[in-house]
């Protein structure tokens, strides 16, 4: 089964949570065009990666919340390199990505 590119950006923006892409794109340019499909598929990454580091922030609240010191240690161990990633790359911001780890870390020290 062959996907055409028109086929798969319409398949990637259903599951990214995107409307669909008009049959005819506003842009004439053949450059703009392909900066248009180009923009669809990373903002669809983008929306991956952000729903991942809030899984994984997830993960620790519900660990924290059960009161599984030693697991709550482990997931924020993981979560904080994978938030720095995220920041790096612009998929957080700097101060959101702070934000986030000094409130996780101020409820793992409420713990003891």
């Amino acid at each position: 089964m062959c996907l055409t590119c028109q086929d798969s950006l319409r398949i990637i923006a259903a599951f990214s949570g995107l409307r669909p892409q008009r049959k005819s794109p506003l842009a004439n340019i053949q450059s703009a065009k392909k900066r248009a499909r180009q923009a669809v598929k990373r903002r669809a990454h983008n929306v991956m990666l952000r729903s991942q580091v809030r899984t994984a922030i997830r993960k620790v609240m519900k660990a924290i919340e059960a009161g599984n010191k030693d697991a709550a240690k482990a997931e924020f161990a993981a979560v904080v390199p994978q938030i720095d990633r995220m920041a790096t790359k612009g998929i957080l911001r700097k101060n959101r990505a702070a934000h986030y780890k000094s409130q996780i870390n101020a409820r793992l020290r409420a713990m003891a």
